[in-house]
């Protein structure tokens, strides 16, 4: 079955942006805060946003079906499914940082071949369909050149997460090899090393709404989004983004 990625790329950032501008009416303003049974956080942000760009794909696409952090899968079986994360770093957003993301991956018969990551606060949406290159805000980007660990900018969320999952280990020896390290986290950093502003970003652990739209993004940006074992994959739990010249050393470490 074919599909027109364009037109579903446009819909995406039109959606995102339905999604991404109704969380500026809370942030830094009064919102509503719970603790999911994880103990990660929520907020009414969250949910009106993720309920937003629900109803927009359905009176769009009543076929297509949708996974979303907040409300959870309908019609997941069906050829194309929107995955959604309305707010991706809820820790940044709480405390009044800017560096949250509104998150839509489109997967078509169960591979990622769009994705948007908008930061609303920052004014900087980028997007990205298979084939068609990764722009921001409309103008198309790049990787930049960085072909040794030594000049690298590494990028992770926080530390926690990566003791707490088993890679002290070959994080330190990764700080110890990069030129600078900086927690600009969540999909923010992966949306840095798309954009040319970093070399490779590092998460211990993901979910499909987490990582469905930084494959398409890194990867139309001239990246490399990888697993700890080097497979291109949204669905094992840990990624990297990454200039593709520094994947096999990056994958050293986690031999």
């Amino acid at each position: 079955m074919d599909f027109n990625l364009e037109s579903l790329r446009k819909d995406a950032v039109e959606i995102a942006g339905i999604g991404g501008d109704s969380t500026l009416k809370f942030f830094q303003k009064s919102f509503d805060l719970e603790f999911k049974k994880d103990q990660s956080p929520v907020t009414n942000a969250d949910r009106n946003a993720e309920m937003l760009m629900r109803n927009a794909i359905k009176s769009r696409y009543p076929d297509h079906g949708i996974i979303g952090e907040e409300f959870g899968r309908e019609r997941d079986d069906a050829d194309v499914v929107w995955v959604l994360d309305p707010i991706d770093g809820t820790q940044s957003f709480i405390h009044g940082v800017p560096f949250y993301t509104t998150l839509i991956g489109i997967l078509i018969e169960g591979k990622p071949e769009v994705g948007v990551i908008y930061a609303p606060a920052l004014n900087e949406m980028v997007s990205a369909a298979t084939g068609s290159g990764c722009t921001l805000n409309r103008e198309k980007v790049h990787v930049r050149q960085c072909d040794k660990l030594a000049d690298a900018t590494f990028l992770t969320t926080d530390m926690e997460h990566v003791y707490d999952h088993g890679y002290k280990e070959q994080f330190e020896k990764l700080l110890a090899e990069t030129r600078i390290h900086r927690t600009w986290g969540d999909a923010y950093g992966h949306m840095m090393v798309a954009t040319g502003r970093a070399d490779f970003m590092f998460d211990p652990i993901l979910n499909l709404w987490d990582a469905a739209a930084l494959l398409p993004v890194v990867k139309e940006a001239g990246g490399s989004y990888f697993d700890i074992k080097g497979n291109e994959t949204v669905t094992t739990g840990s990624a990297i983004s990454a200039n593709p010249a520094l994947k096999s050393s990056i994958l050293s470490y986690f031999e």
